[in-house]
């Protein structure tokens, strides 16, 4: 049984660092494409990042770029989201996500409806 469970949440002040993990399990980290999503209040859910296992690559969104590293560690079967430079507008529930019938690529990872199993959730909350 596909499961994911999301980690390392909490309040930090803007200029501040954050690593959130993804521990999976039921299946190799390895073997499917997997990434994090984040909700804000009010808004929908939108994509932050991926790692294409697939195709051997990276994607980040706009918004993130140069701040956040995505990174997994096969071994521990974990993926993680290192953020620096947080600022007010990171403050979201932040989502892992892994996609078991499709492939993403860079013109699909950021679409919500190819990706089919989801963790619970971690708070990022970024003030002052």
């Amino acid at each position: 049984q596909v499961q994911l469970v999301e980690s390392g949440g909490g309040l930090v002040q803007p200029g501040g660092s954050l690593r959130l993990s993804c521990a999976a399990s039921g299946f190799p980290l390895n073997s499917y494409d997997i990434g994090w999503f984040r909700q804000a209040p009010g808004k929908e859910r939108e994509a932050v990042s991926c790692i294409s296992n697939t195709h051997g690559t990276t994607y980040y969104a706009n918004s993130v770029k140069g701040r956040f590293t995505i990174s997994s560690d096969n071994a521990e079967n974990t993926m993680y989201l290192q953020m620096n430079n947080l600022k007010p507008e990171d403050t979201a529930v932040y989502y892992c996500a892994t996609t078991t019938d499709f492939v993403v690529d860079g013109t699909t990872w950021y679409q919500q409806q190819f990706w089919d199993y989801w963790g619970q959730g971690t708070q990022v909350t970024v003030s002052s």
